[in-house]
């Protein structure tokens, strides 16, 4: 009787027994005792995968099983049959090869969708999670009663808001931030210090948070804490300013702060006349008066404190000196500012010092704006710019600073400039107008036609003006580089040598002002 295969259906639920020769000439089979989860998996894989790679490894199991009497070979074997024998066998390893890759590529895409599922439902479940402990917290700072877990759900929401930015969003949403605000009307100094910093981390980079904040009425309470006649505690002063700064960067916000009293109690910490205020306290306090300054009605708020002077006297501290002429930078822009900042005595040197800052181009940048605002707006304080030394600085300026201090010098130098000459044009100007109303002329053209004689005396007297506008510009800027020079050789630690007055002289005599940059 022919031998038959077995199908592939038999590789899953049947396994091969130790197979004993019968009349039939047919193997007996029986069922698999026991299975396992895994390995009847791994039986479905191979049947699925391998496909008809079940024949193969059944004719290798067969050829495995080792015969209970192994037959003797006949002696006649040729070697042209051993030979044939040994080519089948080895293209039935390599129709295995060829399979073998194919089932592990499948293997490594099923573990890994296998691993990427489990991973979700890990993330989906710590997501359930966080959600829960965020509706708790929202649900412990609701309870009136409780001021204990009040407290303790204000310090949970202090963490969780601090650098989860949906957890922000979401605790918002949930209706924290009313309780929050709520709880500074406690007497406790701990609860007040949690619930502040419990809004300021709400705050951070959520604009509508910070919108939320202030339709809550925290700025109201927060003022009603400084303002009591028991002065707070230093932690909850810093915290109430820390608050103030990050409201205060909303726009809309601006106009609310600074009407609502939060201007002189910034400036009382800047001053720290009483020496309580830290200095991270004092940073904070600067930058939410720059944020202020910004809104321009704020200004006027910010002038009633008298402030001007102590930023002018300040100039000089490198870690608030920029800050400060920001904040001057936007005081400038209105009329009442300008005229507080002229009105201090030495401002202007200090300003003009400024410029001269070569290690901190910032600073040079802002002072060069102040003083180029001042020059066009103020007409009467360009005589105070120049007598405090600030045609050389500018002409410095122009060569050392930065691109945008370097155009802002020109604008300045140019306004200087035209303003020179117009004082010029007005001393001859008088001059002229009395020189008209007596001419002497005495050619006889004139005494024959008199209206051509005063004409020819006009055209004379005009171009002797010209000429000496012009010998007045060429020698303001003659003096001026020459300033200018004398500072660069000074502050590159020349050789006094180097460069003789003479070649100043030699430098400057064929300048005009068609040489400055402007």
């Amino acid at each position: 009787m022919a031998k038959c295969h077995r199908n592939d259906i038999g590789s899953v639920v049947l396994d091969r027994a130790t197979i004993t020769p019968s009349a039939g000439g047919g193997g007996h089979f029986r069922l698999w005792s026991s299975f396992s989860g895994a390995s009847f998996r791994r039986k479905i894989f191979y049947a699925v995968s391998c496909g008809g790679s079940s024949r193969y490894r059944h004719h290798n199991d067969k050829n495995n099983v080792a015969p209970s009497s192994p037959p003797t070979p006949p002696a006649t074997a040729t070697r042209s049959t051993a030979t044939k024998t040994t080519s089948q066998s080895h293209s039935k390893d390599k129709e295995l090869d060829k399979v073998k890759p194919k089932s592990e590529k499948l293997s490594d895409l099923l573990n890994l969708a296998e691993f990427s599922e489990s991973e979700n439902d890990a993330v989906t479940k710590k997501k359930v999670e966080a959600l829960d402990e965020l509706k708790r917290v929202a649900k412990e700072l609701q309870v009136e009663d409780d001021s204990a877990k009040r407290k303790e759900a204000a310090s949970r929401v202090r963490l969780l808001a601090k650098e989860d930015v949906e957890a922000r969003a979401t605790l918002a949403m949930l209706g924290v931030i009313p309780p929050l605000v709520a709880l500074l009307d406690s007497d406790d100094v701990v609860a007040q210090i949690a619930s502040l910093y419990a809004l300021l981390n709400l705050g951070i980079g959520n604009d509508v948070n910070k919108a939320a904040i202030l339709q809550a009425g925290a700025v109201h309470k927060m003022l009603k804490l400084i303002e009591s006649p028991n002065p707070p505690d230093p932690s909850v002063s810093e915290a109430i300013i820390a608050n103030f700064l990050g409201l205060s960067a909303l726009d809309s916000n601006k106009p609310i702060i600074g009407a609502s009293g939060a201007i002189p109690f910034l400036v009382k910490t800047l001053k720290n006349l009483d020496n309580t205020s830290s200095p991270q306290a004092k940073q904070d306090a600067l930058r939410a008066l720059y944020n202020l300054s910004i809104f321009p009605s704020n200004i006027s708020f910010i002038l009633e404190t008298d402030l001007i002077p102590f930023f002018l006297n300040s100039l000089g501290d490198m870690e608030v000196s920029e800050r400060i002429l920001a904040i001057l930078s936007n005081m400038v822009s209105v009329p009442e500012g300008r005229k507080a900042i002229s009105s201090v005595r030495d401002a202007f040197p200090i300003l003009v010092d400024a410029l001269n800052w070569n290690d901190s181009p910032g600073c040079q940048e802002k002072a060069s704006y102040i003083l180029m605002v001042m020059a066009h707006k103020a007409f009467g304080d360009r005589q105070a710019m120049i007598e405090a030394g600030m045609v050389s600085a500018l002409l410095e300026l122009t060569l050392l600073g930065s691109t945008l201090a370097q155009k802002r010098a020109s604008r300045i130098l140019e306004c200087l400039r035209v303003d020179k000459g117009k004082q010029v044009s007005q001393s001859f100007g008088g001059s002229m107008g009395a020189a008209v109303s007596a001419p002497i002329c005495g050619s006889s053209s004139s005494s024959t036609n008199p209206n051509m004689g005063s004409k020819e005396c006009l055209e004379e007297e005009e171009e002797d003006m010209m000429s000496e506008e012009k010998k007045a510009v060429k020698k303001l800027v003659q003096q001026s580089l020459q300033n200018n020079m004398r500072r660069i050789v000074k502050r590159a630690n020349l050789p006094q040598d180097f460069v003789p007055s003479d070649h100043f002289k030699s430098l400057t005599s064929s300048s005009t002002s068609k040489s400055l940059p402007f």
